[in-house]
């Protein structure tokens, strides 16, 4: 097998390892979960959390940071306990430090296991927001637990992803180089050059 081929090859296995499913996937393994969006409603029960904010950014899920203020944005909570189904549930989501209530969900029953809390015009202002969500049990005393994020900083892209894009960029390169005489001859030059000073 020539050079050519063996580079060509192992790109080739390069590119199928970044976009395999498994490397990209969202939370780990058992006692190695990665996942940000999720948080403790109680010691040892989670609530998995998502952001949507489907007329700006029809495809995106958010967390922490939600990119636009005054645009329709949806909150989305997955019991990861069924326990939760059967007990009534507030939800409340407030701008910080001010405290100044800008979405409020009665505490009711959610069956489901599925929350969707729909702020039809989203936010209003940059700044940092809690998410409260308060257990009513039909028996002894209310749990509130907070979430934070942050809403209108814009999208940021991620280290990771701008590390991706720098390897596609590498990866076009090298092979334009293997595979173009005039574009080698070029490089090889500059390179002659580089060495030189």
């Amino acid at each position: 097998m020539n050079r050519k081929n063996i580079v060509r090859n192992s790109l080739l296995a390069l590119m199928g390892l970044v976009f395999s499913a498994s490397v990209w996937a969202h939370g780990g393994a058992a006692g190695t979960d990665t996942d940000q969006c999720k948080f403790e409603l109680e010691p040892g029960h989670w609530v998995h959390y998502t952001a949507y904010q489907p007329s700006a950014f029809p495809a995106e899920e958010f967390c922490a940071n939600i990119p636009n203020t005054n645009t329709l944005t949806q909150l989305v909570f997955d019991y990861q306990d069924p326990r939760y189904r059967k007990m009534s549930v507030e939800f409340e989501v407030t701008k910080e430090p001010e405290g100044t209530r800008v979405f409020h969900m009665p505490a009711q029953k959610h069956k489901s296991g599925t929350v969707t809390l729909t702020l039809d015009k989203g936010v209003p202002e940059v700044g940092n927001y809690l998410i409260h969500i308060t257990l009513v049990p039909d028996e002894g005393e209310r749990l509130d637990v907070h979430m934070g994020f942050v809403a209108g900083k814009g999208q940021e892209t991620s280290t990771g992803l701008m590390a991706l894009y720098a390897f596609f960029v590498f990866a076009g390169l090298y092979i334009l180089y293997l595979s173009h005489a005039g574009f080698k001859k070029k490089v090889d030059e500059l390179l002659g050059k580089i060495k030189e000073v």
